[in-house]
């Protein structure tokens, strides 16, 4: 798994035994509760037997998970950390990840998974607003965290997984295996700390969204339970990582709440990839970005997908085209949804027999959407506006942002940063980013629906609209384009694709300019960079 050089270092001293006492912790309201129960309550429903996760040629079964995860907490206790403090987690998806997750949150400690395919100054920039004492990194990611840890004096310890072991490091396993194997949850409240996520920025670093611990119990049993129908028999595989928000519920803690099973994949979800994952491990949920799925349709190779009930979509708009394409070859539905970093999960989804192809559906259980004007002022159905959210799993705050936080997190709302509008029968339909918006003639463009109809022709694969100028300095629609296997960039192809988006929206919403491209600016979420692609025409 890796290529990297090194021998073991001394082991540190076995661990204590966790402390009683949290003294820097704040209470939270209502009952005590921690996170962690998520996966510890399966042993209580007699489940200890059963294979919680697969990855590769590796199983471990919910005790044996279990038994990791307390190893892991009690070694992270008995190196001093106190319960508060923070631990990155750079590491890639595998057994060990919920057993870092789940293990710190028992301890009381807050877990950090942050993405594995960053420049290295974003690392250290974690490490610093954190505060993180200690980092748990994949043997393989190891170099890129070392490039930055001199710039990291809060940095005490670096711990080692899955492969040798570089000098001035330690091992998590060596540690853990000399640990107690049980561990008592720490009397954590439902509104305390319990984990951080950073957030994907368009520009600058990523924010901190912290979480409580009843944020995850409030997304499993609204959308896992209240959308997917998640059950004990399901098996779960995603494509998105753990490390994001969606790839966390996805593949970590919707299999853990009802004791179904997962499948980790920790290589890159290429369509190869997943599809050999699919026909060996035969999940009954599969969750994905529309960029894979886009890409998965490109391969004409027979596969087989008969063992997947339901796949959901989310990181960006779902095109109906894609959507309709899937459901002729596979005859499973993509249920397509919005969700976001700061609550957690999908908040607007579109439902198992309620499916409008290109819209985000409608609320989740338990999450409130309303749209509204500039003004702050509710707009009416049909019209655009801005969307705001409110549920249980709303971040508590972006760490040492005040700013950030107030405006975003508006109350009990929060402010998403999308264009919305709601059709008569309550469906939401995505219109872009309000940064994304622009006018034309003195109409507001959705990229959205252009891009939609774009894809609506056989020579597209994938494409991005954004706003450019014409000759005479004037606001006008571009589109860039990347083409299905077969097609040519041409002229004559440029006309076709202006006449097709001309035929079937207002004039003025047609690409004036037609930009074809190897591929599109994506961030690691599988997002479209419109941004980046606004001064390249």
């Amino acid at each position: 798994m890796t290529d990297m050089q090194g021998t073991p270092s001394e082991p540190l001293a076995p661990p204590r035994h966790p402390p009683q006492a949290t003294p820097n912790m704040t209470p939270g309201a209502g009952t005590s509760y921690n996170a962690s129960e998520v996966l510890y309550h399966n042993l209580d429903a007699g489940r200890g037997a059963k294979v919680a996760v697969q990855c590769e040629d590796r199983s471990l079964t919910y005790a044996e998970l279990a038994e990791l995860a307390s190893r892991f907490g009690n070694a992270l206790l008995g190196l001093g950390l106190k319960p508060g403090d923070r631990v990155l987690m750079l590491m890639h998806d595998g057994p060990a990840f919920p057993a870092t997750f789940f293990g710190a949150l028992r301890a009381g400690l807050v877990p950090i998974p942050v993405n594995t395919i960053l420049p290295p100054d974003n690392y250290a920039y974690f490490l610093n607003d954190s505060g993180a004492r200690a980092a748990v990194v994949s043997a393989s990611l190891h170099p890129v965290l070392a490039s930055v840890c001199a710039n990291c004096p809060g940095l005490e310890y670096v711990l080692v997984i899955d492969g040798m072991l570089p000098e001035g490091t330690h091992s998590l396993e060596a540690l853990a295996a000399a640990a107690p194997a049980t561990l008592d949850p720490a009397p954590t409240g439902p509104d305390d700390i319990a984990f951080w996520l950073y957030s994907s920025g368009s520009t600058g670093f990523p924010k901190g969204v912290v979480h409580t611990h009843k944020d995850i119990r409030c997304t499993t049993r609204n959308y896992a339970e209240g959308v997917l129908g998640i059950q004990e028999g399901d098996v779960c595989f995603t494509a998105s990582k753990t490390f994001h928000a969606y790839g966390l519920g996805n593949g970590l803690t919707f299999p853990f709440s009802v004791g179904a099973s997962t499948v980790y994949l920790p290589g890159r979800p290429t369509p190869a990839a997943v599809y050999a994952a699919i026909e060996r491990f035969r999940p009954t949920l599969f969750f994905a970005s529309p960029t894979l799925y886009t890409m998965m349709l490109a391969d004409p190779e027979p596969h087989d997908f008969s063992s997947v009930r339901l796949c959901a979509s989310a990181a960006e708009a779902l095109p109906p085209e894609i959507y309709r394409r899937w459901k002729d070859r596979f005859g499973v539905d993509i249920l397509d949804g919005i969700g976001s970093t700061e609550m957690l999960h999908i908040f607007l989804s579109n439902r198992p027999g309620m499916i409008r192809p290109g819209s985000s559906g409608l609320p989740v259980p338990g999450y409130e959407a309303r749209i509204e004007d500039f003004d702050g002022r509710e707009v009416p159905r049909g019209e655009s506006g801005n969307l705001l959210i409110r549920g249980g799993s709303a971040a508590r705050e972006y760490w040492n942002q005040p700013e950030k936080t107030a405006k975003t997190m508006r109350g009990e709302w929060m402010f998403t940063g999308d264009r919305y509008h709601q059709d008569e029968d309550g469906f939401f339909w995505y219109e872009g980013r309000s940064d994304d918006m622009f006018k034309v003639s003195g109409q507001w463009v959705s990229p959205i629906e252009v891009e939609n109809t774009l894809l609506e022709h056989p020579a597209v694969l994938e494409c991005a609209v954004v706003i450019g100028t014409d000759g005479d300095g004037l606001q006008r629609t571009q589109a860039f384009v990347t083409l299905q296997e077969g097609y040519a960039a041409c002229e004559e192809l440029s006309q076709a694709l202006q006449s097709h988006v001309k035929g079937r929206l207002a004039p003025y919403k047609y690409p004036r300019k037609i930009h074809f491209v190897d591929e599109l600016p994506k961030t690691s979420t599988g997002k479209i960079q419109r941004f980046r692609l606004r001064d390249a025409g």
